[in-house]
């Protein structure tokens, strides 16, 4: 299977509770990054790197991020729309929108309100090449108290998820890019459920491994993240395009 046909499943259905004091009448994924919806990022860097097949996880607010994209054709993409009927999290997300992914041999996941620069083709490929459950994208970050960190083995596979500290010591954060196989969707229950808090703390035991990224990343969740991505806005529109894949 060519890369360029895996499907893309974006979460964009969270509260946004945090950045409420800013963005106080859209949902999170829609706050305007260089007068252009963040969400617009994810997708033009997912089309410029041959993923054009894309599954909108919404939720909250649903109803603006569907108007705002429709079906994709204005960014060259195909988006299909799975609509939570009540708040399910990051897994219990993925599992709602199961229906789409039937006969994928894998699938990219990609958090809605997070921006990390990378090959995307090159990130599927290594999953594929470790045949394992889950591969991630993982960032050195200075301040890793508010993520959490991850802890990898010489090969890059994942040995440990320590929880948030609060503390301003450096170190590897889970930057919300993953490839999985279909097996992954097996270990999901259906209903409320959280990648990060229940999912893969359970997968220690199986291969998950790790990519350590060098590009920019960014994510929108608190009012003084969101300024920064204002600050990148320029940045952040030429890495859409700047990893192209093979």
């Amino acid at each position: 299977m060519k890369t360029s046909e895996t499907k893309a499943v974006l979460l964009v259905g969270g509260l946004g509770t945090r950045l409420r004091t800013v963005v106080t009448s859209a949902p999170k994924p829609l706050a305007p990054v260089g007068n252009r919806p963040f969400l617009e990022l994810l997708i033009r860097q997912l089309g410029s790197q041959g993923i054009r097949s894309l599954i909108m996880c919404t939720g909250y607010l649903a109803d603006q991020i569907e108007s705002e994209f429709g079906k994709g054709s204005g960014l060259g993409v195909t988006i299909e729309y799975s609509k939570e009927p009540e708040a399910l999290g990051t897994a219990g997300a993925v599992k709602f929108a199961e229906r789409f992914l039937q006969g994928a041999p894998d699938f990219l996941v990609m958090n809605g309100d997070s921006f990390l620069e990378l090959d995307l083709n090159q990130l599927i490929q290594l999953h594929r090449t470790h045949g394992g459950l889950a591969t991630m994208a993982v960032v050195s970050v200075e301040n890793a108290g508010r993520y959490g960190t991850v802890h990898l083995d010489s090969d890059n596979k994942v040995t440990a998820f320590c929880e948030k500290t609060g503390s301003d010591s450096p170190g590897l954060i889970n930057a919300g890019v993953y490839v999985f196989s279909p097996a992954i969707l097996g270990l999901i229950p259906a209903g409320p459920v959280s990648l990060e808090k229940d999912i893969f703390p359970k997968l220690l035991g199986e291969e998950v491994y790790a990519s350590r990224e060098q590009g920019v990343f960014i994510d929108i969740g608190t009012p003084a993240d969101y300024a920064h991505a204002q600050e990148l806005s320029d940045r952040l529109r030429r890495a859409t395009v700047q990893a192209t894949g093979s």
